[in-house]
């Protein structure tokens, strides 16, 4: 009987709907695999043998076995995937790092208080050994605080390190993973001439593995087969190919890594094309989070170096010296690439605490020239020829200690990375400036109205600064030796002799002396003492707009709005993930209860056709016992 039969007919049925039934079956046994995209059979009415009005069809065929997938579902899914994972990660990190630096109790702040608190009791009572023995323990308090935060910043730093050459290993095997199922798909796509499902599920399933670790691109090629690129093209799976990127240390910081790959020029870096997933949210956190949170640190540290040993030197301590360094001085760090021809290196200072920045610089050598980049924005400062000086946001640099340099040696320069560097100086209590080394006082027989208004040292380093010197007024002026200062009609006038400015106020009478005189022997004295209590509300930093409380506030502040943007933008995105994973469940998911209702559906339809054929078979039996007859 040929193949439009009746038997023939029911046959088709029966193995059409056979399969329709396997294809259900094995919907619901995969309803709890990740990625599973539910299956669906397609069936066509097969045609008559013989053309003509009268014909009749030969049953059912079955052209092929589909996923249910939309391919632009599946890319938002696997955007949506990586851009949760780069904001999750990224407010982990932002919220260790509010937590520490917004402590009330492990803050900066409460040392900062403690250390200026100590330093007005001092002033309060300059001879007090206990009240300087007191100073020196906040002292040592506060150096202890910039320490134990810088190296919480440097666990944290450590942790992105280590997250970092986790999520490269994972990268790798996850790459190799689409790289093999390419050729598997190649090949079984050969083979059957359609698409294997499983594998195409499996392969998706990698990709969006990839996508939390790494923001990725894809390319379909004719055979089937993937190609799959991060950051700004870089490719990682090409075919049937995998690129292995690899993590080695940095050529300026052996603690941080440098991601790139290897080829037959050696190790080329990539780092800076990568991003999007957790590894680029990694990298963010390091330069974005951490680095910047470190400067702000090392910039109030510098600030308190800076002015209090300045203060500190202007002052004279208990046995009538002059003051020293209370704090030691934290030298900005001048860092050399390891692939650097030049011997020696650039000398970098702080020159003025207000112009510090919070940026770190990067000192690059075009063969000519020496290039300046501010690394916070990108702007290229100065040009600078071999052996030059240039001075820049607060520093000085000086090319002059570079020798032999060859196109491309680099220098970086981080002038604030210097909070955990903090260290007292002083040990004993008694050399603690707490009195100024001059005084000035009216002579008795003045006769005018003119009074010490005050009396600062503005040079300590001045060889005659306790020198005794007389300041005469006459004819209009007041005169100390060959400096001559007109009376100013304000009523204040300001004295610059020696490294000591002293202000008179009012009108002296002609012939009226003002005296300034070494001060030793005045330990009762509190002038300095009170001056660098002062310092604590002194607008000195970010260009003179910010106190040393003020900074740290400021970092507080921002730490916390980057903290709060970070967690919101996390809960938005797992919101879009969300969204996207319900979308592509709608359309790829397996729903049980239709899926139920195929089974019963085909279960019948097989059924039929079987009974189609029991009747096909009757026929035949009846025309045969006709013909016996």
């Amino acid at each position: 009987m040929s193949g439009g039969g009746l038997f023939g007919i029911g046959v088709s049925g029966l193995m059409a709907y056979q399969r329709a039934l396997q294809v259900a079956g094995h919907n619901i046994a995969n309803v709890g695999t990740d990625g599973y995209s539910r299956q669906r059979l397609d069936l066509e009415a097969r045609p008559p043998p013989t053309a003509g009005s009268a014909a009749t069809g030969a049953g059912v065929a079955t052209t092929g076995i589909n996923r249910v997938a939309d391919r632009f579902v599946e890319f938002r899914l696997v955007s949506s995937t990586s851009a949760e994972a780069y904001h999750r990660t990224y407010a982990e990190f932002a919220a260790q790092i509010d937590n520490l630096v917004a402590d009330a109790d492990s803050g900066l702040s409460p040392a900062l208080d403690e250390f200026f608190a100590a330093m007005q009791e001092v002033a309060s009572d300059p001879t007090s050994t206990a009240a300087r023995q007191q100073l020196l323990g906040t002292g040592e308090a506060l150096v202890a605080r910039f320490a134990q935060i810088q190296g919480s910043i440097d666990d944290q730093q450590r942790i992105a390190s280590g997250r970092i050459g986790g999520a490269v290993e994972e990268i790798n095997q996850l790459a190799q993973g689409v790289a093999d199922l390419n050729e598997r798909i190649i090949i079984a796509q050969g083979q059957a001439g359609g698409a294997p499902n499983d594998l195409l599920d499996q392969r998706d399933g990698l990709l969006r593995q990839l996508a939390e670790r790494i923001g990725v691109t894809t390319l379909e090629q004719s055979d089937g087969s993937l190609n799959v690129y991060a950051g700004r093209g870089q490719a990682l799976v090409v075919g049937t190919e995998a690129t292995a990127l690899s993590v080695e240390p940095s050529a300026y910081d052996p603690s941080r890594l440098e991601i790139g790959f290897r080829n037959s020029a050696g190790f080329v870096p990539v780092t800076d094309t990568l991003s999007g997933g957790k590894l680029g949210a990694l990298l963010e956190v390091q330069d974005g989070l951490l680095d910047p949170a470190g400067n702000a640190l090392g910039r109030i540290a510098i600030g308190v170096t800076e002015l209090f040993n300045e203060a500190h030197a202007r002052g004279m301590d208990l046995d009538g010296a002059a003051g020293g360094e209370f704090f030691g001085r934290a030298e900005p760090l001048v860092i050399r690439h390891a692939n650097n021809a030049a011997t020696g290196g650039p000398a970098l200072a702080v020159s003025d605490v207000s112009g510090l920045t919070l940026s770190d610089y990067e000192l690059r050598f075009d063969g000519s020239a020496w290039n300046l980049r501010r690394l916070g924005d990108g702007q290229q400062l100065a040009s600078l020829a071999p052996g030059a000086s240039f001075d820049f946001d607060g520093l000085s640099l000086d090319l002059s200690g570079i020798t032999g340099a060859a196109s491309g040696d680099r220098f970086l320069l981080r002038p604030t990375q210097v909070a955990s560097e903090l260290r007292v100086r002083i040990s004993d209590p008694r050399a603690i400036a707490a009195a100024l080394p001059v005084r000035a006082a009216a002579a008795a027989g003045n006769a005018g109205t003119g009074v010490v208004g005050s009396l600062a040292v503005i040079d300590a380093a001045d060889a005659q600064l306790r020198a005794p010197v007389d300041v005469q007024f006459t004819g209009g002026n007041f005169v100390a030796g060959a400096i001559s200062v007109p009376l100013d009609p304000s009523g204040e006038t300001t004295i610059d002799v020696n490294g000591w400015r002293l202000v008179v106020r009012g009108t002296p009478a002609d012939g009226d002396v003002f005296s300034v005189r070494d001060n030793a022997g005045g330990v009762g004295d509190n002038r300095n003492a009170l001056d660098l209590a002062g310092l604590a509300n002194l607008r000195a930093l970010g260009g003179g707009t910010a106190s040393l409380n003020d900074s740290y506030a400021a970092l507080v502040a921002d730490v916390g709005v980057n903290t709060r943007r970070a967690q919101i933008n996390a809960e938005v995105q797992g919101h879009l993930l969300g969204e996207a994973t319900a979308q592509r469940d709608a359309i790829s998911g397996v729903n049980l209860d239709e899926e139920a209702a195929d089974l019963i559906r085909f279960q019948q339809a097989y059924q039929a056709s079987a009974q189609v054929i029991a009747v096909a078979g009757e026929m035949f039996e009846s025309l045969f016992d006709a013909l016996r007859r």
